[in-house]
């Protein structure tokens, strides 16, 4: 299943962000989007997932050979889009077990295997120790496990995740990490938006690059742009 972004502006009702935006994330690729902040990265991301505002003034989103262009945001999510919302979203009154199971589940493809509470615990130990807390109670490093396994729940095709490392220890960062390399092996499309260069081009096996014209600004392999210093200052201030 390929997600293809064809010739996308996106914008708000009093100014435009994003023009012409081009890519496409494979079957079982993992893609970074990289900008500084304010380029138009949650934008995008909120297009692609049906989520208002912003609004997709033309150009396309393709998924699975199906134009989902400005559908609904549970109709993308059940044609396999699951996202982890910036800022985590969880549900705070919930407990852990509550957040995972109250999500609408889609079936997984026959050859995948289902994901399932008892799975996310898996994933994620600390969540099973964590099971009957209110999610308000967590720590901000439980709370983003929390968001990628109800994210999870929903068995996804693709999961698109806007800023995983924001406000994480690094030694929290090391697990996400580590959790999303296992997820992109596993054979996961993911696209990631991220301000942490390092964490991108760990994770990814292809970088975007959008510049303060909210036009992308560079294309390619990670390897390529982590050698780049000059492309590294001009664009992502590093």
């Amino acid at each position: 299943m390929t997600l293809e972004v064809k010739d996308l502006h996106v914008g708000y009702a009093t100014a435009g962000v994003l023009y012409g935006v081009d890519f496409t994330v494979g079957q079982g690729q993992s893609v970074a989007l990289l900008g500084r902040n304010g380029m138009g990265k949650t934008t995008l991301v909120r297009a692609i997932c049906g989520l208002h505002p912003p609004t997709v003034s033309s150009g396309s989103i393709v998924y699975d050979g199906v134009d989902i262009t400005r559908r609904a945001s549970h109709q993308i999510s059940r044609a396999g889009i699951a996202v982890v919302p910036q800022g985590r979203r969880v549900f705070g009154s919930l407990t852990v077990r509550e957040n995972l199971t109250v999500v609408p589940r889609r079936a997984a493809a026959q050859t995948d295997e289902p994901w399932t509470v008892d799975r996310v615990f898996d994933f994620f130990p600390r969540l099973a120790e964590r099971a009957g807390s209110m999610a308000r109670s967590l720590s901000g490093g439980e709370q983003q496990m929390l968001a990628i396994g109800r994210a999870l729940m929903t068995n996804p095709t693709l999961l698109i995740m806007d800023e995983p490392s924001e406000g994480l220890a690094p030694s929290i960062l090391d697990v996400i990490q580590d959790r999303l390399e296992g997820l992109r092996s596993s054979g996961l499309s993911i696209l990631i938006a991220e301000q942490n260069v390092d964490l991108a081009l760990d994770v990814a096996e292809h970088v975007i690059v959008i510049d303060d014209s909210g036009t992308i600004a560079w294309s390619g392999a990670p390897a390529d742009l982590r050698s780049d210093s000059a492309l590294l200052e001009r664009h992502l201030s590093i």
